[in-house]
């Protein structure tokens, strides 16, 4: 949003540039499934600390390689195949992360407190964004826009890089105690065959794609698309939005956390649900906020971070328990990678070509739908449930 169109598209007009960003952004999420695949065939031959140790060097080595890319100045469309080679590469890794923690924690939680520490692996995504959005901050106001433009952008790779280094050892550290490999065991949480699961479970993973829809949507509609519409129509140096995007990811922080205790008061699905339709609510009047100023960039950023932080902190396999033991690990993993791709993959390049044809009334119908599928599949998974009961 900050360096890619200029760096990598400056032949053609910023919107176009941010269009055909966008674009190489969602080859991320299309790559995810593959490396899924892949890193689950990798787990049962090899066991799951070999799968994560080559998923997130190759996660690292994708992020740390975009630090050196070249402009498209210094070596024409080979930048934007790079750019394209390494978003993939980051999302082949993505695919191999999914290390089954919030399926353990939330499975040998107490039943009284399994939102709590379902929701605790989701706390890792505002924190990161809180760091990653001061450091740009920072940068910019400190740098000219030259020097940032050259060099500057490239650190937050760097740190990026460093911080999956030390994820990564920190949970190699977990998963290799005897402790944890006994939780494992005990629940049967190992990885089975993709095919398998399709077979005998298909359904089930089609509601895990689509009971989170609504949180992922909105994920990347208050995130990278809000910033870019910023930088495209305001004309103002983007700082100023980058610190409500530090304020909105602090607030969902605390709304994350909230999720915790509300879901173990009333049920997950149960907020997944009101959660779904205070997005649905959300989407037909705030998108047009960003047009509004200040005080309406504040109020979108900082209402959708809460619906952000509510929904997200609980989205993380609010069906599991639908599948037996033996497919529980595979099938919580295959859930979280179609509903990031389906969710989340596509959301800024679609909001962004929505808002510039249609007016950012648009977005909000585009998250409605999101909502709604939500709502749908949740419904579907009590239907269902209530069928296999009776």
């Amino acid at each position: 949003v900050l360096v890619f169109p200029s760096l990598i598209f400056p032949y053609v007009d910023a919107l176009t540039g941010t269009v055909y960003s966008f674009a190489i952004f969602a080859l991320a999420f299309i790559a995810r499934p593959f490396g899924a695949l892949l890193f689950m065939w990798l787990d049962r031959k090899h066991g799951r600390g070999v799968k994560l140790t080559v998923a997130m060097f190759l996660l690292g080595g994708s992020t740390a390689a975009m630090a050196f890319l070249p402009g498209y100045a210094q070596m024409g469309s080979g930048a934007v195949a790079l750019l394209a080679l390494f978003r993939m590469g980051q999302g082949f890794a993505l695919g191999g992360t999914w290390d089954g923690l919030p399926a353990l924690l939330s499975l040998n939680a107490p039943p009284e407190r399994r939102g709590w520490f379902a929701m605790i692996p989701q706390l890792g995504a505002p924190v990161g964004l809180f760091v990653a959005t001061a450091v740009f901050a920072f940068l910019l106001t400190t740098l000219t826009t030259t020097d940032f433009l050259e060099w500057g952008w490239r650190y937050p790779f760097f740190v990026a890089f460093v911080i999956n280094v030390v994820a990564l050892f920190a949970r190699l550290r977990l998963i290799s105690t005897p402790e944890f490999q006994e939780l494992f065991e005990s629940r049967e949480l190992q990885p089975s065959s993709v095919s398998e699961l399709f077979r005998n479970h298909g359904k089930v993973v089609l509601l895990g794609a689509f009971a989170p829809l609504a949180s992922f949507a909105l994920f990347h509609l208050v995130t990278v698309f809000p910033l870019s519409w910023f930088v495209l129509t305001s004309g103002e140096p983007p700082v100023r939005f980058l610190s409500i995007e530090m304020v909105g990811a602090a607030v969902g922080l605390v709304a994350v956390a909230l999720s915790g205790i509300l879901a173990d008061r009333i049920g997950r699905r149960k907020l997944l649900g009101i959660s779904a339709v205070l997005i649905g609510a959300f989407s037909l009047f705030a998108p047009r906020l960003l047009g509004q100023g200040a005080d309406g960039e504040w109020i979108y950023m900082i209402l959708g971070f809460v619906l952000l932080g509510l929904s997200f902190g609980q989205s993380s396999g609010a069906v599991n328990d639908r599948f037996p033991p033996r497919h529980r690990y595979t099938g919580a993993g295959t859930t979280a990678t179609a509903a990031w791709f389906i969710g989340a993959g596509f959301a800024p390049l679609a909001a962004l070509l929505l808002a510039s044809n249609f007016g950012l009334i648009a977005v909000g119908v585009y998250l409605l739908s999101g909502a709604l599928c939500t709502l749908g599949a949740l419904a579907l998974n009590r239907e269902w449930g209530s069928k296999v009961a009776g």
